[in-house]
């Protein structure tokens, strides 16, 4: 008898790298009440930066956990570790890069396969 566990290990990765990516994007939070803290990588404003990366580490980490929308959800997380990696650590060596890419694949990877069948999408 031969058991796929396909459906599992997209669990866990979805659990273990949107859980993680909280606790980057959950104390971002707090500077809502002075956006200009927050950098500006891509010139569209510090409001407008700092929102879009809450969207890209809080919103869509909870799609993804929950597994709703997931590949959706997992379209602006990839990108979000794109701009840390490529954008704002661009002259950072490869160790200071390396969690931003490390995210950056994990949600290219689930937007490519899915939530599976543990999660609300069930694909």
């Amino acid at each position: 008898m031969k058991t796929n566990y396909a459906d599992l290990a997209l669990l866990i990765l979805r659990l273990g790298f949107g859980g993680f990516m909280l606790t980057h994007g959950i104390p971002k939070l707090e500077m809502l009440s002075d956006p200009s803290q927050f950098g500006d990588p891509i010139g569209v404003g510090n409001t407008a930066s700092l929102i879009l990366c809450l969207i890209g580490e809080v919103v869509a980490p909870i799609l993804i956990i929950i597994g709703f929308k997931t590949k959706l959800a997992a379209i602006p997380a990839a990108i979000t570790m794109a701009v840390a990696a490529f954008v704002v650590h661009a002259s950072d060596s490869l160790g200071t890069k390396e969690h931003a890419l490390l995210y950056m694949l994990a949600f290219i990877v689930i937007f490519l396969a899915g939530p599976g069948k543990y999660a609300i999408d069930k694909a």
